[in-house]
């Protein structure tokens, strides 16, 4: 008898993390498609920089005649414009340099990274409390109302108290806080208890709270002494954020951002009420039937989400503007809207997301000034990425993006 021929295993080949990475690089994960979200809304930003400049423009009525010119010129307004942007929100590398060899100042190296952390402080906060309420189910649109009461609360008592140093800005943060908590409490408690619905009362809110502060910085006693325009008397020193530097406008309110964020995954991810908001969110008749009771996590979420928004309207108001004004609370509340959805939701995307806006923000200033480009496309620019991010369908079939399961990384989606 013949013996049978053996054949051998070969030892299956692990693979290296590189390979892993590579292979997993073009897939359908939250990561990929941001910054491929991110990539589209420059390359269209772009074009529409090219379009809205008539010198370059004009160039292209020749371009099959002579189209290195047009070309040349639009690839220099281009690569000016976003270089701009990038040193406005990073810094410039002539300043490092100068600063490096002793012949520039290090304030005007770090200037631009001040403006960008200044702008992105507050952002956090109204971003947090959006996404925050949308964890649990609910869609928070009054996060400006929330903010601007926060900037209320904490102005009025960063110039009345008068108390010592450190205890002024403590009661004037707290007292934000309380006014945002006000604001959310109230869409909460008619949430829980008529089920009116959350996106119209925080919207009506808003005006509300939009036309008190009108109403309120011309009032005797609030009013600037000497003023007859729209604005308060000045916060106190006391009461004020402290800045880094002395020249740099960055102060206390990031890092305080940063301990913020902290705390919200951890409330989100290890509290027991971050579980009830999330089961809550995920399906409201299962956690009723489970025992939670809806209409107080309902009531709380809308509170502490108001709170986080008055947060951030407490630190534009004793970082930044020091004084009340009809304007004074700008447009956070609503820019955190789309910081929520670029961050996914989730508490370190959504620092990161306020610091991308941030950074937009202060480099859309030296760009407008340096190179003629409007501020205003900045804002289209921020728009560009928000529509992508909400649309994760449409970049998975321009760049033909594999599922995120068949290549490994099963990233899954934030549950509202």
């Amino acid at each position: 008898m013949t013996a049978e021929p053996t054949t051998e295993k070969k030892p299956v080949e692990k693979e290296t993390f590189l390979n892993v990475f590579l292979r997993n690089l073009w897939s359908s994960n939250s990561v990929t498609v941001t910054a491929l979200s991110i990539f589209l809304a420059v390359v269209i930003g772009a074009v529409l920089i090219v379009v809205s400049d008539s010198a370059v423009l004009a160039k292209f009525s020749y371009f099959t005649a002579r189209p290195g010119d047009a070309l040349e010129a639009s690839w220099a307004l281009i690569s000016a414009a976003y270089s701009d942007l990038l040193k406005g929100a990073l810094g410039d590398p002539e300043a490092f340099s100068a600063w490096f060899s002793g012949t520039g100042r290090w304030q005007d190296a770090l200037a631009p990274i001040s403006e960008t952390l200044t702008y992105a402080a507050p952002l956090v906060f109204t971003g947090l409390s959006v996404s925050l309420a949308f964890r649990g189910g609910l869609f928070n649109i009054g996060a400006q109302g929330q903010a601007v009461l926060g900037c209320i609360a904490a102005g009025l008592a960063g110039f009345t108290f008068g108390l010592p140093i450190v205890l002024n800005l403590v009661v004037a943060l707290v007292a934000g806080v309380l006014g945002g908590v006000l604001w959310g409490f109230l869409p909460g408690l008619l949430k829980a208890r008529t089920g009116a619905h959350e996106v119209i009362t925080t919207i009506m809110l808003n005006y509300t709270a939009g036309l008190f502060l009108a109403w309120l910085v011309i009032q005797n006693g609030v009013q600037a002494p000497g003023r007859t325009d729209a604005i308060s008397k000045a916060v106190a020193s006391s009461a004020q954020l402290p800045s880094f530097g002395g020249v740099l406008r960055v102060h206390l309110g990031i890092v305080l951002a940063v301990i913020v964020t902290a705390g919200v995954a951890w409330l989100l991810n290890r509290s027991a009420f971050g579980f009830e908001l999330r089961a809550v969110g995920a399906n409201p008749h299962a956690a009723q039937t489970a025992g939670i009771s809806v209409a107080r996590t309902y009531t709380v979420l809308m509170a502490v989400a108001g709170g986080l928004a008055g947060l951030g309207g407490a630190t534009q108001v004793l970082g930044t503007a020091y004084a009340l004004t009809p304007s004074v609370a700008g447009n956070i509340g609503f820019d955190g809207l789309l910081v929520a959805l670029l961050g996914r939701n989730r508490p370190w995307g959504t620092l990161m997301a306020a610091l991308l806006f941030g950074a937009l923000r202060a480099g859309g200033n030296r760009m407008q000034s340096y190179s003629g480009i409007s501020l205003e496309l900045v804002n289209v620019l921020q728009a560009l990425i928000v529509i992508f991010i909400a649309a994760p369908a449409l970049v998975k079939a321009i760049f033909r993006l594999r599922a995120a399961r068949s290549a490994g990384f099963g990233v899954s989606p934030a549950k509202g």
